[in-house]
């Protein structure tokens, strides 16, 4: 991948001093409305910046326009900024009323150079910079306050809620401007609005906060996603296993889960004098099924596959609507082979990766390369080494761009992950390709090889779109709720014009049915235009619209839902249009 030129770092640079600049700033305005308030870090981000504070009350958006009024006021007064080295005591004495900011200075390294900047003689913090010289470098309409967040003090929820206000800064007021349409798109393409809206899915946290409830629109669409996955892991070789929710403590403990990953794991269920555990994995249980029996290298390659529901305990505040969650269905699979045919099978799962989510519109796909950490790693250095040949080697056989992240692999083995770039330019890591030199050992994995003896297989997990959950959630947000004929949850809307024509509209809508399409009709007493209106607010495909005409001519008129009309097809006609935009996976 492209590296940045010395003038486009400088820029960046540039940005982010101007954009940490208004962070004290806004510091100092929201001092100017709290006297009493206590500040804690504000950093500046990627298109903006942040700061978090302890205050009397919460916030509210009328707190946030005198915030930006104060604000701007100290950028027309001009306030110089300026940098102090001070000593640990001066320090402490200076923020003696400031505990986060003590808890700071005392965790600094003893020989640390502590420095403050000044703004003016109306604020003064502890920071590195480096900073603007004056405010009157700053724009004081090229910035915005944006929205008012919780986030616990050092991102633990055994520690404070702080509140948060994060905030966007430029500039020029048009790329302000350009960035604020921006993000009103991405709003309206939020999945969780959109999920809402076209009545998709629903989380409840009275009944388990993080736990998705899927409706009937939704589990149209993720049974489209399944049905293609299986369908698609069958025709490369694939065999799809199933495994269970729970498993002994001992499996954990040989994982290494229990050591590693405890805390994101649910309690213990105690049944039958063991420890019970819902599995956040469902590597161990694959090996469980390897294990029985030998396994002679004629058996070799495996591939299994699931579609495996796990479940980790993630923090409450870092829950997100679908794509983070604390049950989630893995798109899953492992892969045992011997090392004579890790190169042909490396090479498959990421062309079958790449096929997976161009599928699913994704075009835009860059791969990262993590490679073998300093330190203790598990298996031969060797090993290692034919891997990320392997690796590498596939993906420069398939001309993807890609970046190496030297010393970035986990202890257990290199891997591949695999980003895509929405319509909206965010980039998503979906694949993963992941050696694990670790697990076979862990479990005495064995074939017998061609020369007799027994050798360790080599384990790659594998998973194409990452979890359904986490996947549906960028796909929403990709295509806007308006999604390729394959996957709308509606894909006809049979409409008659009056109540006349309604037995000829169930007839249409029984055929539609009969081709295998997710049709539905729309019988109810709204005038046919608002009828039209609501479907395309659904955004669903087709509307099959039937008066008088389309019924003496047996006959029906099909209208898009980007408004394009198409008269006086017969019903063969219609499936076939339909169902080629289907098969094409194509928009309408």
């Amino acid at each position: 991948m492209a590296e940045l030129s010395s003038k486009e770092k400088k820029k960046l640079e540039k940005l982010a001093t101007m954009r940490h600049s208004m962070a004290h700033v806004m510091a100092a305005g929201v001092i100017k409305l709290f006297p009493e308030a206590k500040i804690a870090i504000g950093p500046s981000i990627e298109n903006g910046f942040y700061y978090d504070f302890d205050l009397p009350r919460q916030l509210n958006p009328e707190d946030l326009e005198v915030i930006t009024e104060n604000m701007k006021e100290i950028i027309k007064e001009n306030h110089k900024i300026e940098r102090e080295e001070v000593s640990r005591a001066k320090a402490l004495e200076l923020f003696a009323d400031q505990p986060y900011k003590v808890e700071l200075i005392n965790e600094l390294p003893e020989d640390e150079v502590i420095s403050l900047y000044h703004l003016g003689d109306i604020f003064t913090d502890l920071c590195r910079g480096p900073h603007v010289e004056e405010t009157s470098r700053l724009n004081a309409q090229g910035f915005k306050l944006l929205s008012i967040a919780g986030a616990y003090w050092r991102g633990d929820e055994k520690r404070p809620m702080l509140q948060r206000i994060y905030a966007t800064a430029f500039g020029d007021p048009k790329q302000l401007k350009a960035h604020l349409e921006h993000l009103e798109e991405l709003k309206k393409r939020d999945h969780r609005r959109i999920g809402k809206d076209q009545d998709l899915f629903s989380l409840h946290e009275d009944a388990g906060p993080g736990l998705v409830y899927w409706h009937p629109k939704g589990g149209r669409m993720r049974v489209a996603i399944e049905d293609f996955w299986r369908e698609e892991h069958y025709k490369n070789g694939y065999d799809i296993v199933f495994t269970p929710h729970v498993g002994k403590s001992w499996l954990w403990e040989t994982s290494g889960h229990l050591d590693f990953y405890k805390e994101s794991m649910y309690q213990p269920m105690d049944m039958d004098k063991a420890d019970y555990y819902c599995k956040p994995m469902n590597c161990p249980f694959h090996i469980m099924m390897y294990n029985e029996g030998k396994k002679s290298y004629r058996d070799l390659p495996l591939r299994w596959a699931e579609l495996g529901t796990v479940y980790r305990y993630e923090k409450s505040g870092t829950l997100h609507g679908l794509s983070r969650v604390r049950g989630f269905t893995q798109d899953d699979a492992h892969i045992f082979c011997t090392p004579a045919q890790m190169d042909d099978e490396i090479s498959e799962v990421l062309r079958f990766s790449l096929y997976m989510l161009k599928s699913f519109g994704f075009q835009e796909i860059s791969a990262y390369l993590s490679t073998r950490p300093e330190g203790k790693c598990v298996g031969e250095e060797a090993d290692w080494n034919s891997a990320q040949e392997a690796l590498q080697a596939a993906i420069e056989k398939e001309g993807l761009d890609f970046k190496v992240d030297e010393g970035g692999g986990a202890f257990y083995g290199p891997k591949i992950d695999l980003k895509v770039k929405d319509t909206m330019g965010r980039e998503w890591q979906l694949s993963t390709i992941q050696f694990d030199f670790n697990l076979p050992e862990r479990f005495d994995m064995t074939f017998v090889d061609t020369d007799g003896k027994e050798k360790r297989p080599y384990m790659v997990h594998r998973a194409l779109l990452g979890s359904i959950e986490r996947f549906f959630s960028v796909m929403l947000e990709n295509y806007g709720g308006a999604y390729p004929v394959w996957l709308c949850p509606i894909q006809v809307q049979v409409i008659p014009v009056g109540h006349n024509f309604d037995d000829y509209a169930n007839d249409v809508w029984k055929k539609m049915r009969a081709a295998g399409f997710r049709a539905e009709k729309d019988l109810g007493d709204d005038r046919m235009n608002a009828k039209i209106r609501e479907a395309q607010n659904q955004k669903i495909p087709y509307m099959v619209v039937l008066g008088a005409k389309e019924q003496e001519e047996g006959k029906v008129s099909i209208r898009t839902r980007s408004g394009e009309q198409i008269n006086g097809l017969t019903l063969d006609e219609a499936i076939k249009l339909i169902q080629e935009k289907i098969d094409a996976k194509e928009m309408p």
